[in-house]
Order: structure tokens, then C-alpha cells, then sequence
């Protein structure tokens, strides 16, 4: 399998998820503003989120894709499917008890998560809390799927997946704003319907490579299973790593929440471009890594294994730096010609524009965490993380003290971003130390190249950040939209020639697994 060619592929179907979340956020603002409506909606969605990160893409994804990959290589397909059963049962009866607490201590939820809402917003994100709660259960059994396909090498379903979410909310918000009201409601109803759609579509995609879980209703016999087991006492570590960097975003909101209205919301438009990259880039990168990283492990193939980090790490720089450089140099433009219509006015692009640059400083350390993290969940030591997980949350609460008087929504972004560089830099040290990762010759040079390659599209995008009047182009939507999309694609041009210039093909990164 050429890793490259799979990570492209996953960045690419990624990126289709991306347009259509960034077309989301466009409506948005368009329709709902950055008001205590919309910063109810966020807080709601972002309860949630909390479970799919800790159920989906968080603990339970760190424990159970490297056992899984182990029985894949070991075991017999009856004991895998007898596997895939038992997990099935046992991880839908706890979602569903999540649920329903979740659903019934919602007011205490919304209370501890974003105190400081005027009090109809607050209501308002309680009822959406309730409405939305069960999303959580969806997704998480969307990401048992995602598990079993990546780990059968079958990404594409997967990678798409997630952008029914985005189509479901696109859908309801245009056609459900004007009969519900707060028409902010609108969007809860789109997340549930995400979610049972993203569901919908996966399971299908299971049966018809006969890996679809058979859950049956004996929790007691699931619970017996020697894997479930497994998995929850590999899933209690990683929790405590999720847990920790959820605490400091819910005490974040509760920050935020304080501020001036709006405040809540403009870190989510800022936060959504961030995920553009940080998706493209770290998840796609991290989603190919972890199967192949726990195959080396299990074959302890130490070389294939340093090789791998090696090669996400570099790819990872390479494309990374130049979208921090763009984040920080063009966040004006790209907030004024995503959000800046409608109720979204310029104060709120000013706003967002300075939590968007606050949030770029730390986008390689974001991205970073994705490729490094994998490299102690695929050795199944998930204990190390959560140690540097409470550091990183200590040092970030301790930068929010300095930040946030000086600088309000955006010192909360810029706290996120050096926690991540901090966590980063912690976990690459980790790796160094255990000898996991052993880097290849020629870093130096690499890292130089890629550092001078930054300049060409640092200027160009930098003179047009200055040159035109963005906001002030408020109703020449085309004029923006074309002059932004010139700027970036010369800014393209300029980085990769350089690249070129500079000795780096894209052939230096073909990496087979």
C-alpha cells in the first residue's frame, strides 16, 4: 500500500467534508450572526462533542484500532467477528446510558460548560443540549466502523463520511430558520439528522465486506469477553488524556462565556478554520499511520516503525508551516470572504480574524499531535500522553491568566496554541527518548529548505492581506472571492517552485507499507 497515495486520497475526500463544513459556517453567519443565539448552539454541540471525541476519535479509537489491527494479523476471522460483536454490544449499551443521563442533567451541563449566558440563551442551549445528545451515541458507533474499514485498509467510506454532518445542517439551517424559533434550532435538528445519516451510510459499507457487527442484547456476555475487557482497561488511560483536553475547552467556554457577547462564536468561525488544515493534514496523516504504525509493533519491525513516524513527520512540516504562515499572514481575507455577509458584520470579522491568527501560532503543534500521538497509542501505552496531557492543560490554564486580560477571546486562542506546541515538543521528546523514533540523516537540510520556502508565499499573501480593503468590498463578493483565490494560488505556486528550486520532489515522500 503506498501510504502517500492512501494519505492523499483521505486528505482529498477529507477536503470535499471541509468545503462543505466551511459552506456551513458561511451560512451561519450569513443567517445567525455572532450573537448569544449562535454562542447557545456552540455550547450545546460542543457537550456532545466532548463523548464522540472520548467514544469516536479519542480513547476508545486509541484502544481498540491497535488491538484490532493485532487480531486482524493473528487471529482467525471467526474470532475477529466474535471480537467485532462483542465490542459492538458492549460500546452501544454504555452510549445509550450516556444518552440518557447526558440528556436528563443537561441544565447542570450547560451550567458547568458556559455560565455566563444571557439566561434565554441559556435555555436555549439546554434545549439543544437534549436535542443533540444522542448524536453522540451515532457517531460513536460511525467511528466502530471507521475503525474496523481503516483497519481493513478500506478508507474512502470513512474519509466521506463525515460530510454528510455538514450537508444535513446546510439543509436544515436554509430550510428550517424561519419556522422555529430561536431559529437557531435549526441547526440541533441538522446534527441529529448528520448523524443518523453518517451511520446509515457505513453500515452498508461493512456488509458489504461482510465486516458488519452482529450486537446482540447480553450485555453480561459481552462484558465477559477478554477484549472488551482489554479495550476498556486500555480506553481508561486514554480517557483521562481526552478528559484532560476537554476540561481546559470547557474551561475555556466558561472563559468565553464572561467576555463580551459573540465571544463563544467567534473562536468557533476561527476554530472551523483551523480544522481545515488540521483535518487535511493531521487526521488524514494520523488515520493512515495508526493501522500501519500498529502492524509494525505487533511484527516488531522497529525500523518500519521509526520509518513511518519519519516520513509522517516530514510530510507533516512540509505542508503545515505554509498553512500557519497563511493563517497568520491572510486571516483577514479569509474571514472577510467566508463569514462576512449578512448579520456577520466587520466587527465580527475583526474579532475572528484575531482569534484565527492567535490560533495559527500553534497549528504545527496540532497537527504535529496527530502524526506523534499515534506513536505511543500503536504500543498501546496510552499512560505517557495523559502525563503530558495534564502538563499541557496546567501550562495552558497558567497562559490564559496572562492572556486573556490583555488580549479577551483571542488570548484564549493563543493559550490553545502554545499548549499544543508544548504538547508536541513533549511528545516528540518522548519518542526520541525510547528510541520509537529514530530520525533519518538529512533533517537539517529539510527542515532549512522547507523554512526558506516560506518566504515567496509569505510575501505574496502578506501584500495582499495590505493591499485590498476586504471588509470595506463588502457587497463585490465575486471581486473578493476571485482576488483572495489569485493571491493563494500564486501563494501555491511560489511555495511548491520553491520547493523545487530547492531540491524537494514529491517523489522523496513515497512511502509503501
Amino acid at each position: 500500500m503506498n501510504l502517500l497515495k492512501t494519505a492523499s486520497t483521505v486528505s482529498l475526500l477529507t477536503l470535499v467534508s471541509r468545503v462543505l463544513g466551511l459552506a456551513r459556517e458561511v451560512i451561519v453567519a450569513r443567517y445567525f450572526g455572532a450573537t448569544a443565539w449562535t454562542d447557545a448552539f456552540n455550547v450545546a454541540f460542543r457537550l456532545p462533542n466532548l463523548l464522540r471525541r472520548l467514544f469516536a476519535e479519542g480513547a476508545f479509537s486509541q484502544a481498540f484500532i491497535p488491538i484490532l489491527a493485532q487480531s486482524h494479523a493473528q487471529d482467525s476471522i471467526e474470532t475477529q467477528r466474535r471480537l467485532l460483536d462483542d465490542v459492538a454490544t458492549a460500546l452501544g449499551w454504555i452510549l445509550a446510558a450516556v444518552s440518557v443521563v447526558g440528556v436528563l442533567a443537561a441544565p447542570a451541563l450547560v451550567w458547568l460548560t458556559a455560565a455566563g449566558l444571557h439566561p434565554a440563551a441559556f435555555d436555549a442551549a439546554v434545549a439543544m443540549t437534549r436535542l443533540m445528545f444522542p448524536y453522540a451515541g451515532l457517531i460513536s458507533l460511525v467511528a466502530l466502523s471507521a475503525g474496523i474499514l481503516n483497519t481493513w485498509k478500506h478508507f474512502t467510506v470513512p474519509a466521506l463520511t463525515p460530510a454528510l454532518l455538514n450537508i444535513a445542517i446546510i439543509t436544515a439551517a436554509l430550510s428550517l430558520h424561519h419556522t422555529l424559533h430561536p431559529p437557531v434550532y435549526a441547526l440541533a435538528v441538522g446534527v441529529v439528522v448528520g448523524g443518523v445519516l453518517q451511520l446509515a451510510v457505513q453500515w452498508p459499507a461493512l456488509r458489504r465486506w461482510a465486516l458488519l457487527p452482529r450486537p446482540h442484547l447480553n450485555l453480561v456476555a459481552a462484558w465477559r469477553s477478554p477484549v472488551v475487557r482489554r479495550i476498556v482497561r486500555q480506553m481508561l488511560p486514554a480517557s483521562m488524556a481526552v478528559s484532560v483536553a476537554q476540561v481546559s475547552l470547557i474551561i475555556n467556554t466558561q472563559i468565553a462565556s464572561h467576555l463580551r457577547p459573540g465571544s463563544v462564536s467567534w473562536l468557533s468561525y476561527a476554530d472551523r478554520l483551523m480544522e481545515f488544515p488540521t483535518a487535511l493534514l493531521g487526521v488524514a496523516l494520523g488515520s493512515v499511520l495508526l493501522p500501519s504504525l500498529s502492524r509494525a509493533h505487533a511484527d516488531g519491525d522497529t525500523a518500519r516503525y521509526s520509518g513511518l513516524l519519519d516520513w509522517g513527520l516530514r510530510l507533516a512540516l512540509m505542508l503545515a508551516l505554509p498553512c500557519a504562515v497563511a493563517l497568520g499572514v491572510f486571516a483577514q481575507p479569509l474571514v472577510a470572504i467566508l463569514f462576512n455577509y449578512g448579520r456577520f458584520n466587520a466587527f465580527d470579522a475583526a474579532q475572528s480574524a484575531l482569534a484565527l491568527r492567535a490560533y495559527g501560532v500553534g497549528l504545527v503543534g496540532l497537527i504535529g499531535v496527530k502524526i506523534l500521538a499515534p506513536g505511543f497509542y500503536a504500543q498501546r501505552d496510552l499512560r505517557t500522553p495523559v502525563k503530558l496531557a495534564i502538563v499541557v492543560l496546567v501550562a495552558t490554564q497558567l497562559l490564559n491568566v496572562v492572556f486573556v486580560p490583555r488580549l479577551a477571546h483571542a488570548g484564549l486562542a493563543l493559550a490553545i496554541a502554545c499548549g499544543a506546541l508544548l504538547n508536541a515538543s513533549l511528545l516528540l521528546h518522548g519518542l526520541l527518548r525510547r528510541g520509537s523514533w529514530r530520525p533519518r540523516p538529512g533533517w537539517a537540510g529539510f527542515g532549512g529548505r522547507v523554512l526558506a520556502a516560506q518566504l515567496p508565499p509569505a510575501a505574496i499573501l502578506g501584500w495582499g492581506a495590505w493591499h485590498f480593503p476586504w471588509v470595506d468590498w463588502h457587497g463585490h463578493d465575486l471581486l473578493r472571492l476571485l482576488t483572495a483565490f489569485g493571491l493563494m494560488a500564486a501563494a501555491v505556486v511560489a511555495y511548491f517552485g520553491s520547493l523545487a528550486l530547492l531540491g524537494l520532489r514529491p517523489a522523496h515522500f513515497l512511502h509503501r507499507d
